[in-house]
């Protein structure tokens, strides 16, 4: 089992950037996949990005693609999060998760720990 703690969530204008990072506990952590989601207040989970236990192979959903980027440090045990051009549709709670494996993933059920969020607001 993984233990998973983000950070860097906040208030930024439309354009701006900010870089989520995920604290990961755990013996696991480097045979692991990764992977971000996001959700707006009354809609669904929606699946962001994700990273292979190496870092080589990673995944974006398409409404951040060429955006947002992942990376992960397994020496410091940390996967982040970097959004930049952030719209005020970008909104949300993000969540940190590893998957049930080390190769990427993209839905929910795919993955079996998540933390437990942070918040991201963009201003118009």
């Amino acid at each position: 089992q993984v233990q998973l703690v983000e950070s860097g969530g906040g208030l930024v204008q439309a354009g701006g950037s900010l870089r989520l990072s995920c604290a990961a506990s755990g013996r696991t952590f480097s045979m692991s996949a990764m992977g971000w989601f996001r959700q707006a207040p009354g809609k669904e989970r929606d699946f962001v990005a994700t990273i292979n236990w190496s870092g080589g192979s990673t995944y974006y959903a398409d409404s951040v693609k060429g955006r947002f980027t992942i990376s992960r440090d397994n020496a410091k045990n940390t996967v982040y999060l970097q959004m930049n051009s952030l719209k005020p549709e970008d909104a949300a709670r993000y969540y940190c998760a590893a998957v049930r494996g080390s190769k990427v993933a993209t839905s929910l059920a795919g993955f079996g720990s998540w933390g437990q969020g942070t918040q991201v607001t963009v201003s118009s």
